[in-house]
């Protein structure tokens, strides 16, 4: 389950500065709009360019649940890019970010200190190196695992190590996630 990723995707969205069209067909306009051809949405969306067309004209209003979702995703997906786009690079320069998360931590440390992991909820802000390095990653494609890895080691960094402070050579995990949200 990709909860790093989606996690991101949602914060995205609270920059827009417009609403996201509602109705099925204000979204298939938009898509179509985008894609520049109702044969390309429907082939991105697996229905017939008919259907489409259909869509677009109003004389089908309820999608399929399946195709009601495909259809939110991508609209999401491709709403107001260059919002996204000035908020990540301002958090990824100059804000950073706010995690926020519910997870198993486990450690590996010192002979002598505990590595035993347990849930903890944590709500840290990371610097910019890290948004850029998570938004860098997701854009690229990379997979959960990835994701995880560089928030657990912005965590590692700035809440377990306090910036180099303390507990020099911890190595944290970052598993069994409940749940995970970021702001910027």
């Amino acid at each position: 389950m990709p909860e790093i990723d989606d996690s991101l995707t949602r914060a995205d969205e609270q920059h827009f500065t417009r609403p996201v069209p509602q109705s099925a067909g204000a979204r298939m306009r938009f898509l179509v709009k985008q894609l520049k051809s109702t044969r390309e949405a429907a082939r991105l969306l697996g229905v017939s360019q008919r259907t489409v067309e259909r869509y677009v004209k109003d004389q089908i209003r309820q999608p399929k649940p399946a195709l009601a979702a495909r259809l939110e995703s991508e609209v999401r997906r491709r709403w107001q890019p260059l919002v996204r786009k000035r908020a990540r690079t301002k958090a990824a320069q100059t804000t950073g970010l706010v995690i926020e998360t519910r997870a198993r931590f486990g450690f590996t440390a010192a002979p002598g200190t505990t590595d035993d992991g347990r849930m903890r909820r944590i709500t840290q802000h990371l610097p910019p190196e890290y948004a850029g390095r998570l938004f860098a990653a997701q854009e690229a494609g990379a997979g959960e695992a990835r994701l995880r890895a560089i928030a657990a080691e912005g965590l590692q960094e700035v809440y377990f190590k306090d910036n180099g402070a303390r507990a020099g050579g911890l190595l944290v995990e970052f598993t069994d996630i409940d749940y995970v949200d970021f702001a910027f």
